[in-house]
C-alpha cells in the first residue's frame, strides 16, 4: 500500500478546500463560529450512515460522500430551512486509500456547489469495523417558523413530493430479493435513487408558507407518516393507489406482490411528507409545481390517536408486517 497522508495533512488537503465559510477559520481551529441573520433561528440535525448499513463498502466515494450529506439536507428542507453548513466525522476502516479519499472529497465539493454549503469542520479517526460517516448540518429559518412534526390537525391534507418506492426497491434489486428483476432504464433509476437520494430544498419556502407539519421519508412512507401523526395527536389515512410511483415502481408492484409493502415501509426516499389545511391543498401543490417539485395528495389527517390506515384498492385496510424500517 502507499504511503498515506497523516491527519493533519490529510485535513490540509483534502478537507481545508471546502471549509470556504470564514467561521470555519480554514479549520485551523478546534470549533467554529456561524451567527444566523438577525431574525433567524438555526436548525440542527445529525444523521450518520455505515457501511453494510447505510450503503455497499464498495459503492462510488463519490457517492456515499453525497449520501451523507444529502440524507442531512434533506431534514432541512422538511423543517423549511435552508442550508448553511456541516460538520463531518469520519472513522476510517484500515484499508483506505489516498485515491478512496480524493474521490470522497471531491463528492463533497461537487454537491457544496449544488447545494450552496461550506464545511465547518469535524473529525477522523480510526474504525475498528466498517466505514462510519456522522454528519451534522445546520440550517436558518425565520424566527419562530421551524416545521415540526407536531402541528398536524384534522381535516389536513397529506402530501409527499417525488415518486415512494424506488430507493426500497433498488436495493432489493442489488440483494437480488425481487421475484422479478428490472432491466434497462427502469432499474438503473431505481439504483440511483438508492445511491443518490434527492433533497427537496426547492420545496422548503412552500413548506413555509402551508405546511402544518412536514418530515423526510427515510424510515417509510408509513412509518414516518405515523410519527406525525403520534406527535400530533392524531389518526390518519393513506391511500394506497394515490402514492405517487415511478414507471418501474409501478411495473414491480404489479408484477411483484412483496413489492408494495417495501414501497410503503421500506424508507431511504428522502421525499417530503408534510400536512397542509384542506383549504390550501390546491395553492400548495400548484406554489411546489411551480418550485419544480411535485407533491401528490395521498391521504388525511382523521380524529384520534391510532396509528394511521393504509387503504387499498378495495376500500379494506392493508395489512402490514412493520410500518417502517427498524434500527434495532
Amino acid at each position: 500500500m502507499a504511503e498515506r497522508p497523516g491527519e493533519f495533512e490529510l485535513i490540509e488537503r483534502y478537507f481545508r478546500p471546502l471549509a470556504s465559510d470564514p467561521g470555519a477559520f480554514g479549520l485551523t481551529d478546534d470549533v467554529a463560529v456561524y451567527v444566523p441573520p438577525p431574525g433567524e433561528d438555526l436548525v440542527l440535525k445529525a444523521d450518520q450512515i455505515v457501511a453494510g448499513v447505510h450503503f455497499f463498502a464498495d459503492d462510488p466515494p463519490s457517492a456515499i460522500a453525497s449520501k451523507g450529506l444529502r440524507v442531512n439536507l434533506s431534514d432541512l428542507a422538511s423543517k423549511g430551512a435552508t442550508p448553511v453548513g456541516y460538520l463531518l466525522s469520519m472513522a476510517l476502516p484500515d484499508d483506505w486509500t489516498e485515491d478512496w479519499l480524493r474521490d470522497f472529497s471531491e463528492g463533497l465539493a461537487a454537491d457544496q456547489a449544488l447545494f450552496g454549503v461550506s464545511l465547518f469542520g469535524g473529525d477522523t479517526t480510526r474504525a475498528a469495523g466498517g466505514l462510519t460517516v456522522s454528519i451534522a448540518a445546520f440550517g436558518r429559518v425565520p424566527a419562530g417558523s421551524v416545521i415540526r412534526r407536531a402541528g398536524a390537525a384534522p381535516g389536513d391534507m397529506v402530501f409527499v413530493s417525488g415518486t415512494i418506492g424506488d430507493s426500497a426497491l433498488g436495493l432489493r434489486i442489488r440483494l437480488g430479493t425481487l421475484d422479478s428483476m428490472p432491466a434497462g432504464k427502469a432499474a438503473d433509476h431505481l439504483l440511483d435513487r438508492y445511491l443518490l437520494p434527492q433533497p427537496r430544498l426547492a420545496l422548503a419556502p412552500v413548506l413555509l408558507r402551508f405546511a402544518t407539519s412536514s418530515l423526510d421519508v427515510s424510515d417509510g412512507l408509513v412509518g414516518d407518516f405515523a410519527h406525525i401523526c403520534r406527535a400530533s395527536g392524531v389518526g390518519g389515512e393513506i391511500d394506497a393507489d394515490a402514492v405517487p410511483l415511478s414507471a418501474g415502481a409501478r411495473a414491480l408492484v404489479d408484477s411483484d406482490k412483496s413489492a408494495l409493502a417495501s414501497v410503503l415501509t421500506g424508507g431511504d426516499d428522502y421525499e417530503i411528507l408534510s400536512t397542509v389545511p384542506g383549504a390550501d391543498a390546491e395553492r400548495f401543490a400548484a406554489e411546489a409545481a411551480e418550485a419544480g417539485v411535485p407533491v401528490t395528495r395521498i391521504g388525511r389527517v382523521v380524529e384520534g390517536k391510532a396509528p394511521p390506515v393504509v387503504i387499498g384498492a378495495n376500500g379494506q385496510p392493508l395489512s402490514l408486517d412493520a410500518a417502517s424500517h427498524v434500527h434495532f
